[in-house]
């Protein structure tokens, strides 16, 4: 029987004539237009999408998604265009098969690039209809299974993507029989003779274990039969690729892993699934903290199932799954069970609904994201969930991955939450931002108006949208504050001229941005800002025709320390309102204030494109950190002395470092917040009132 139809047989199962003949159409099509090529094994091209399809079919997919497998190669092979499949095909199916093939290799600056660009594309299909990555993933597995014909280079590259990408895809969508065979094809690429050794000794422990893995299952059985329920007990194997992972991540010897014996049991309906829970804790002792419910809560890509682990006889650990047959179907098949169990209503249930609530989020984040390295970044950090269930004040369950803080809960309710997010409460009391949740934990945020992210939560978030959030947030502030910034820094500049940027004619505004290449005036005002152009150059480039001389001596810029991001104070010399200052642009990072007479600034102090003149606004704002040394006699409590002092004078320690000159004297370095020159003076006198105190000096570079 030709390979067509074994498979029309095959689909004879579960679908319709009409159907299947649509399928057998699909396929002389294929073969027609890949009709003279060859794969590298010397077989006829057709055999591989057949063999997609028949992939597809294992999984009861429905006709469409099988025509598309027949002709998924297509448009980039043959030259066809999309428009022809439209026509003999319809719409779904040519949208189905666009998704699918394989993007064209555009020239990217490394293959990271190119394998990104062509995920984010992936996700774009995805987001269409999720058949496409069905589709792809079936294509990806028999690409995996005839491996030994390509070079070893390219083999290894192309098991190394599946390892990264098409295995998390398939466990993220429930499709545990796929992840496994990805993962154990990927694996024995990649590494052929870790692969070779692990398969060899678990045949050698397989043998040693029979006995044992007998008896337990024969207990299990009569238990079961004691207690009046039907279920079939089936051990389970662990595939090589996770003992080779848990070899390697809990660096145990591989005796340790295959100490323990493996079970599942299936059954009818849900309420026997707890009632089999009941008989074997009878049967054996359970072990303490072990027992998960993924029926009540299940995991993300819907998996759902009982989990126990016993102490069997021996004190041999025993782990068991229990679970029905829906859920063992949707376990191995995940999304793709959702056609094999297709309702009336035909709405999205169940793993589908979840996998359409991970498409859209992977949609939302490739929109935020800078680049396409970023987007999959952030997306191969969601792939790899270990979740923590925690709830909200109102008692809904959020799943987020192992080592998620209340800021990736904050993103994961809303965005705006997040953005806003000032504080949180875990179980009702006051915890850190950056305090990794525990599954059942109630989380509840603190926003207030006005609020901004802050860039050192990305030194601990974990999810991939809080962080795209956080970047996409950050980028957006400090682009207004860079375009605030550069234009009182090019009016500044213009005023020398008695000018102002509202002055300059429109057309030769337009001029001067043609000439830097760049679209609108903010780009350039954040150029300037930002410390990438000299305001006073702009200035000049502005009012060319009218003014070739230099600008006169410009009056001071007036700092308001509200300026946010792009304006820093320096630390080596930590200048205070009312302290003498000069800015120094810094290409990329915008301006760093430096006291006037600052050692590091000496050489470019004159410079004025390198420096500008600063004064301090009369309503600053905001607390500055200032360097004291204090020397004086060793006593007791002298760190709390300080400490009341400094308080005493309504400024506040930031750092306290204490090193003994001899016997007698102290050296205390003190770093101190305080509002400007005259609150430091305030402390200074304050402390000058301690017993003992020989000397205050204030730290500059």
């Amino acid at each position: 029987m030709s390979g067509i139809e074994a498979l029309a047989e095959r689909l004879s199962t579960y679908l319709g004539p009409e159907q299947i003949n649509l399928v057998r159409r699909a396929y002389f099509y294929a073969e027609q237009a890949h009709d003279g090529q060859r794969r590298r094994s010397g077989e006829a091209y057709v055999t591989h999408p057949l063999a997609v399809a028949n992939i597809l079919a294992d999984m009861h997919m429905d006709h469409q998604s099988l025509m598309a497998a027949m002709l998924h190669d297509v448009i980039e092979d043959t030259g066809i265009a999309k428009e022809a499949l439209v026509a003999q095909f319809g719409e779904t199916v040519a949208e189905l098969v666009d998704g699918v093939s394989k993007l064209t290799q555009m020239d990217f600056q490394s293959k990271a690039e190119a394998q990104a660009e062509n995920f984010q594309k992936m996700a774009l299909a995805m987001a269409r209809d999720i058949r496409v990555i069905l589709v792809k993933l079936a294509d990806r597995l028999h690409n995996m299974r005839t491996l030994d014909a390509m070079p070893h280079e390219k083999s290894r590259r192309i098991a190394k993507e599946t390892l990264e990408i098409y295995a998390p895809i398939a466990n993220r969508l429930g499709m545990h029989s796929m992840r496994v065979e990805f993962e154990d094809l990927g694996f024995k690429a990649m590494h052929p003779m870790r692969s070779e050794r692990i398969r060899a000794a678990v045949r050698q422990a397989r043998g040693n274990r029979k006995e044992i893995v007998a008896k337990i299952e024969e207990s299990l059985i009569n238990c079961l039969q004691r207690e009046g329920m039907s279920g079939e007990v089936v051990g389970r194997e662990k595939h090589l690729y996770s003992i080779y992972k848990k070899m390697r991540s809990k660096r145990k010897a591989f005796n340790e892993i295959m100490d323990v014996y493996a079970f599942r049991i299936i059954v009818d309906k849900v309420d026997t699934c707890y009632r089999v829970l009941g008989a074997v804790h009878n049967l054996y002792k359970p072990l303490p903290g072990r027992f998960k419910d993924y029926i009540a809560i299940p995991k993300a890509n819907g998996y759902q199932s009982l989990h126990t682990t016993l102490f069997g006889m021996h004190g041999v650990p025993i782990e068991i799954q229990i679970r029905t047959r829906e859920m063992e179907e949707m376990a191995n098949n995940g999304i793709a069970a959702h056609w094999l169990y297709k309702s009336e209503d035909d709405s999205p249930k169940g793993s589908h609904a979840r996998a359409r609530q991970w498409v859209k989020g992977v949609l939302e984040l490739q929109q935020r994201a800078g680049n396409s390295l970023e987007f999959i970044e952030s997306v191969k950090i969601d792939l790899f969930p270990d979740e923590v269930y925690v709830f909200t004040p109102k008692g809904r369950i959020m799943e987020l991955p192992k080592g998620s803080t209340a800021v990736d809960f904050a993103y994961a309710v809303h965005t705006d939450i997040g953005n806003s997010c000032i504080a949180c409460r875990i179980n009702r009391r006051l915890a850190p931002l950056s305090q990794a949740l525990e599954s059942g934990s109630t989380v509840e945020i603190v926003t207030a108006p006005g609020a901004r992210p802050n860039p050192a939560w990305l030194n601990f978030v974990v999810t991939g949208k809080a962080r795209t959030h956080i970047r996409h947030a950050l980028k957006q502030q400090r682009r207004s504050e860079s375009i605030s910034l550069g234009e009182r820094l090019l009016n500044k500049a213009l005023s020398a001229f008695d000018s102002h940027l509202d002055k300059v004619p429109a057309e030769r505004l337009q001029q001067v941005l043609a000439e830097y290449r760049l679209e609108v005036i903010e780009d350039l005002l954040e150029d300037i800002g930002l410390g990438n152009r000299m305001a006073y150059v702009v200035a000049r480039r502005l009012l060319a025709d009218d003014h070739e001389q230099l600008p006169a001596s410009q009056g001071p810029l007036a700092i308001r320390g509200t300026e946010g991001l792009v304006l820093s104070y320096a630390k080596c010399c930590t200048p205070i309102p009312g302290d003498p200052i000069v800015g120094h642009l810094s290409a990329g990072k915008g301006m760093v204030v430096h006291l006037d007479n600052c050692r590091n600034i000496a050489e470019i102090r004159h410079n004025p494109e390198k420096c500008i003149q600063l004064s301090w606004a009369k309503d600053v704002a905001g607390e500055f950190n200032v360097e004291l040394r204090v020397e004086l006699e060793h006593q007791r409590g002298l760190i709390a002395l300080l400490a009341s002092s400094v308080n005493a004078a309504d400024g506040n320690i930031e750092k306290i470092s204490m090193d003994e000159r001899d016997g007698r004297i102290s050296v205390v370095q003190l770093v101190v917040s305080v509002h400007d020159r005259v609150h430091l003076a305030r402390v200074i006198k304050k402390l000058r009132t301690l017993k003992g105190v020989v000397r205050i000096t204030r730290v500059r570079a």
